[in-house]
């Protein structure tokens, strides 16, 4: 595909839009690939273009991007359902890895040859791009860029989910919707970090194999099963915590999923999504539908409800830092490992798009600048 100009577009702040860094030696910067949603719509908003840009300013570090994640918030901004975007001609892209090419002044944590995970607002969809250093992580020993594409907003997004709000431990149970996606494939791999975790996963039957092999013991078809009777038939007085992605209706589902003591986090509306484009009707029955309870009410339930947003935690850096840091160390210790159902080239970004928005993804799907070696011999054959 060839890359086309990029349009006007006003600089945004650093957080929201990294650029790319400027040539060694100091002259015209090198053009260089991004992702730039140009409208909000179908998948053929996310176009291929050219870019150019400054080095990296005070503070931040130069990346050379070689894989990025895709997560349900970059298919609900491209459909214009996502708060914490700029609007479009913007580049997506919350999480990418890479190695450090140049450093901006007074950046001394970092040193260029450093491979890196990056988490950002957007703008990581490119194949260079300057961030504020401390929205950088060092990749741990043994770890793949396509792994630490894979961590940053999955892992850190289920820890916090699990710990500091569930409060999970030992002799508990979890229910996970879309528990073969990103957040649902870490959400598992943290709970096996508990001893004696009993785990419910919504899914696809399909999925099912991949699902018990990872260690969810009860795994539901969402598709043709109410999965809260079936929640009951095993477990008749509810679980401990529900993970819930959906939003609407299933809200009130799992709130009355609940143990006394029992906790409720909602961290996405997932069922917005119906299609390629808007759906006008979708959004207007989750909304109607959406959970409602007063203070006092909750009162009388002995019940918790919490809502997360990672998107909203860009001034938490010591918080994150600190989840970040567990992470790491979990996985040096062998103890979770990101599952990567894909990698995509930039040029395929609307296959990878739709593999996760057709729900056929177990694991993470990532994208990468260059197509991947086996591809590339492929296509010259």
């Amino acid at each position: 595909m060839s890359a086309e100009p990029a349009p006007a577009a006003a600089a945004a702040p650093p957080e929201q839009a990294p650029g790319p860094e400027s040539p060694a030696d100091g002259g015209e910067a090198a053009e260089h690939r991004a992702l730039v949603l140009t409208g909000f719509g179908g998948y053929d908003k996310v176009k291929v273009q050219a870019r150019r840009g400054g080095g990296p300013r005070p503070g931040e570090v130069s990346v050379r991007v070689r894989a990025c994640g895709l997560n349900f918030a970059d298919l609900m901004a491209r459909q214009g359902l996502y708060d914490r975007l700029p609007p479009p001609p913007v580049c997506p892209g919350m999480e990418c890895a890479g190695t450090v090419r140049a450093l901006g002044d007074g950046v001394r944590d970092r040193q260029v040859g450093d491979k890196v995970m990056v988490l950002a607002r957007s703008g990581l969809w490119q194949e260079v791009v300057n961030v504020p250093a401390s929205q950088t992580f060092l990749m741990p020993e043994g770890m793949s860029f396509e792994e630490a594409a894979a961590l940053l907003v999955n892992y850190i997004t289920a820890y916090m989910i699990l710990f500091d709000f569930g409060n999970l431990r030992p002799n508990q149970s979890v229910l996970i919707h879309m528990a073969a996606g990103g957040v649902g494939t870490a959400a598992i791999q943290l709970c096996k970090t508990v001893e004696n975790v009993t785990i419910f996963g919504t899914a696809s039957a399909s999925k099912h194999d991949s699902l018990k092999e990872s260690g969810v013991a009860h795994p539901i078809d969402y598709r043709t099963m109410d999965y809260a009777e079936e929640v009951r038939k095993i477990s008749p007085k509810g679980v401990d915590i529900v993970l819930d992605p959906l939003g609407g209706s299933d809200t009130s589902k799992a709130f009355n999923l609940l143990k006394p003591m029992g906790k409720l986090i909602t961290y996405g509306v997932a069922n917005l999504l119906t299609g390629q484009k808007k759906n006008l009707m979708a959004m207007a029955k989750t909304w109607w539908n959406q959970f409602s309870i007063n203070a006092l009410q909750l009162l009388h339930h002995n019940k918790a409800v919490c809502g997360y947003h990672l998107g909203y935690m860009d001034e938490e850096v010591e918080l994150v830092g600190g989840v970040v840091a567990k992470l790491v160390n979990l996985y040096s210790q062998g103890k979770i490992k990101p599952k990567i159902d894909s990698v995509w080239p930039f040029d395929q970004v609307a296959d990878a798009m739709r593999q996760m928005q057709e729900k056929k993804n177990v694991g993470k799907v990532i994208l990468v600048p260059e197509a991947p070696k086996e591809e590339s011999k492929k296509e010259e054959n």
